[in-house]
């Protein structure tokens, strides 16, 4: 059998290096939303991090450059694009639905600090509010990708245009956010909803007699 091959081992100066890039991007996540993007100058991100300017400029080139930096992070700790991935694994219709319903659970519920962010940014800045349509842009086409992969699995007469307009709309953050943050619903008790809702609007799955009516197509 072969060996397995060990992953590279950082060297005290990369590990210095990572250390000061976390600190810089949870010093500006800090201040972004404490007093807005655009209220916020590279100066105040180095002070709150306690770094050179110098420093915060050589790692990320401007301030849009530390918004990349958290949207970046807030990507790995959602893990949305290693979900999608085994959602897409799985040959069971409902299955693969209900992973969908945890990657956009944890998707909204890791990211409202980063939607918060984003919404400050494209208030005042026109390339990170261009930024902000081009990550928009970049999860509509993985949601239809997401459909077109499970299209044999769609019910009778669903296109793959309808059904991908349906799971965009049911997956927005706004739906969460007003179910969650403004009406008390758990997480659980929304990804529980979302789960329903997706396997009656695409797979054509019976929702059990007195949930929620979902939306219709």
């Amino acid at each position: 059998m072969g060996s397995v091959k060990a992953e590279p081992r950082l060297t005290h100066r990369q590990r210095q290096a990572l250390a000061t890039q976390q600190l810089v991007v949870g010093a500006a996540r800090r201040l972004f939303l404490e007093q807005g993007y655009g209220a916020t100058t590279i100066d105040d991100i180095a002070r709150e991090a306690g770094v050179a300017v110098s420093t915060v400029y050589s790692i990320f080139g401007n301030k849009r450059g530390v918004l990349r930096a958290i949207r970046e992070a807030w990507h790995q700790t959602s893990r949305q694009r290693d979900f999608r991935q085994d959602a897409l694994a799985h040959e069971n219709p409902a299955q693969r639905f209900e992973l969908m319903a945890h990657l956009t659970r944890r998707q909204w519920e890791t990211g409202a600090e980063m939607v918060r962010i984003y919404q400050s940014a494209g208030a005042a800045d026109p390339e990170a509010a261009a930024e902000l349509q081009q990550a928009l842009g970049g999860r509509r086409a993985a949601q239809r990708h997401f459909v077109a992969e499970s299209a044999a699995m769609l019910r009778p007469g669903l296109s793959v245009e309808r059904a991908s307009a349906l799971l965009q709309a049911l997956t927005l953050f706004e739906v969460y956010h007003e179910l969650v943050t403004e009406s008390g619903w758990t997480p659980d008790e929304y990804e529980a909803w979302l789960a329903r809702t997706l396997g009656e609007q695409l797979l054509g799955g019976a929702l059990p007699e007195g949930d929620e009516p979902s939306v219709q197509s």
